[in-house]
C-alpha cells in the first residue's frame, strides 16, 4: 500500500494551441475555472447555483479520410502525458459492436473524432500512442469494439472504476465530471444509433467533451486514490481490466432468451432454438439488431403456441416485430425445423452454473452459511475501505468460493483459492482472514436435529 501523497493541482496546459489542431485543453481550463468560480460563490450563498456546462473550445468535425487521419496522428503523436479515448457504438440499433466513432484527445494536441468505418486501418494510431497511458471511462466497455480496430493500450486509468475505489456515491461520467470538476455534462446521447450519418452536431459536442475533460477527472480521481492510500490497489484493478480475457463463447447461447423459463417440454424448446438461429442469422446479415427484428418475448410465444401453418403464425397477435410479417417464411421455416428435429435440447442446459443464492438454503445449507457469514464480514472491510463491497471482492468470485470451498479452511488455502478465482493480491489480503473465519463458523454451526426415528 502506497503512502499517501498530496498532489498539487494541475496548472493551465503550457504547450501553445497551433493552429492547425484543435487545443480543446483551454476549453476544460475556462470551464474549470468557472466551476472553481461557482464553487466559491456556492459557499457564501444559501442556495447552491446551478453548475455550468461543459462546452467545447470550438465546434468539433468527424475526420473521415485518410489526410485527415493521418495528421491528427502526427498531431497525438507530439503530444504529452496519457491520451483520453473514447468510442461510441450503436448498441440496441446494429447487430455488430463495433465502433462508429473514436474519439482521443491529448494535452498539447487536441481532440480528434474519427470515423472507423471510413478510415478503416487504425495502425498508424496505435503506433503512436499504444505505448502511452489511455484513460478511458468504464473501460471494459469500449475496450472489445477498440480492440477490433487493432487499438490496444499497454497502460490504462479507468476513471469509472477509479471513482468507485475513491468512494464516490455516484460513477457516471457525468456524476463524476460534476463531483471531481463541478460542471454539468449532458448525457442525453449515450444511447443514440452512432452509425447515424452524417452525425448531427449536437452529438459531436456530446462525444467530444467526454473526452475533453478526462484527463482532468483523471488527475482529480488519482489524487483523491493517493490521499486515501488506495493508488496501489487501483493500479492492480486497472491492469486486471487490460489482463482480463473476452468471456468464451455460449455452447447454447439460445437459452438467453428472456422468457425462455415460461417454455415447456424438449420440442417446444427445440423451436425456441431453431427461431432463435433463424433471427440470429437474419440480423448478422442485414447488422440489426436481433431484438428489433423480433423481441425475445414473440419467440418465447410462437414456442408455447400449437401452430399448425404458417397461417396459424400470421395470425398470432402477440408475434410481433419489424420483420414478423416481412420475413414469415424465414420463421415458419425455423418452427418446422424445430418440429421436425430429432436434435432435441435438455431440458436444463448443461452448462456449468451454480444456483441462484435464495436456493441455498435448501440445496447447500453449509454453502448458504459461508455464504451469509463471509458476506457479513466483508461488507465490514469493505466499509471500513469505503470501498463498495462489489469492488472489494466480485460476487461471483465469493458465491464461486463459497460453493465449491478448499478441503481446509487455513488462511493459505483459501488465499489460494481466492487468487485461483482471479482475486487480486490487494483483495486476497484484504478478504481472506475474514473468509477463514466465515467458512470455520459455518461448519461450527449447530445443525437442527434429525426427526427420532422412533
Amino acid at each position: 500500500m502506497v503512502e499517501p501523497l498530496f498532489l498539487p493541482p494541475r496548472m493551465p496546459d503550457p504547450v501553445p494551441r497551433k493552429a492547425s489542431t484543435p487545443a480543446r485543453s483551454q476549453a476544460a481550463d475556462s470551464a474549470q475555472a468557472s466551476a472553481e468560480s461557482a464553487s466559491t460563490s456556492a459557499a457564501t450563498s444559501p442556495t447552491a447555483p446551478t453548475l455550468p456546462s461543459a462546452v467545447p473550445l470550438e465546434t468539433p468535425h468527424v475526420i473521415d479520410d485518410r489526410e485527415g487521419f493521418l495528421r491528427a496522428v502526427e498531431a497525438l503523436r507530439a503530444g504529452h502525458g496519457p491520451v483520453a479515448v473514447d468510442a461510441e457504438r450503436a448498441s440496441g440499433f446494429r447487430y455488430s459492436q463495433r465502433a462508429y466513432l473514436v474519439q482521443v484527445f491529448r494535452r498539447g494536441s487536441g481532440s480528434f473524432l474519427f470515423d472507423p468505418p471510413a478510415i478503416g486501418d487504425f495502425r498508424e494510431l496505435q503506433e503512436a500512442i499504444g505505448n502511452e497511458e489511455w484513460v478511458l471511462h468504464a473501460a471494459s466497455q469500449d475496450l472489445p469494439c477498440l480492440r477490433e480496430l487493432d487499438l490496444e493500450p499497454q497502460r490504462l486509468f479507468d476513471t469509472e472504476l477509479g471513482a468507485r475505489l475513491a468512494g464516490l456515491a455516484r460513477v457516471g461520467l457525468g456524476a463524476v465530471v460534476e463531483e471531481t470538476l463541478g460542471l454539468h455534462l449532458a448525457k442525453e446521447h449515450s444511447a443514440a444509433d452512432w452509425s447515424t450519418r452524417p452525425l448531427p452536431e449536437s452529438w459531436l459536442t456530446y462525444a467530444v467533451l467526454d473526452v475533453e475533460l478526462l484527463l482532468d477527472v483523471r488527475d482529480r480521481i488519482e489524487q483523491r486514490l493517493t490521499e486515501a492510500g488506495k493508488l496501489a490497489l487501483a493500479e492492480q484493478e486497472f491492469a486486471a481490466v487490460l489482463a482480463k480475457p473476452a468471456p468464451p463463447a455460449k455452447d447454447e447461447p439460445w437459452r438467453r432468451l428472456s422468457g425462455l423459463h415460461a417454455v415447456r417440454g424438449q420440442r417446444a424448446l427445440a423451436v425456441a432454438r431453431e427461431l432463435w438461429r433463424a433471427r440470429d442469422a437474419y440480423a448478422h446479415e442485414i447488422d440489426t439488431a436481433p431484438g428489433r427484428l423480433l423481441p425475445d418475448a414473440s419467440i418465447v410465444i410462437a414456442a408455447r403456441t400449437a401452430l399448425g401453418s404458417k397461417r396459424d403464425l400470421a395470425g398470432l397477435k402477440t408475434f410481433v416485430g419489424r420483420a414478423s410479417r416481412s420475413q414469415l417464411d424465414r420463421w415458419w421455416a425455423a418452427i418446422e425445423a424445430g418440429l421436425a428435429t430429432d436434435d432435441l435440447p435438455r431440458v436444463r442446459s448443461g452448462e456449468e452454473s451454480i444456483p441462484p443464492p435464495r436456493s441455498w438454503a435448501d440445496r447447500n445449507p453449509e454453502a448458504d452459511r459461508r455464504l451469509r457469514g463471509a458476506k457479513a464480514l466483508l461488507q465490514v472491510i469493505a466499509d471500513g475501505l469505503n470501498l463498495p463491497l462489489e469492488n472489494l471482492l466480485t460476487p461471483d468470485t465469493l458465491r464461486r468460493l463459497c460453493w465449491h470451498p478448499p478441503a481446509s479452511y487455513d488462511l493459505q488455502a483459501i488465499e489460494t483459492a481466492l487468487s485461483e478465482l482471479g482475486a487480486r493480491p490487494w483483495q486476497v489480503d484484504a478478504t481472506a482472514q475474514a473468509i477463514a473465519t466465515a467458512f470455520v463458523e459455518a461448519s461450527q454451526e449447530p445443525r437442527e436435529p434429525s426427526p427420532d426415528p422412533s
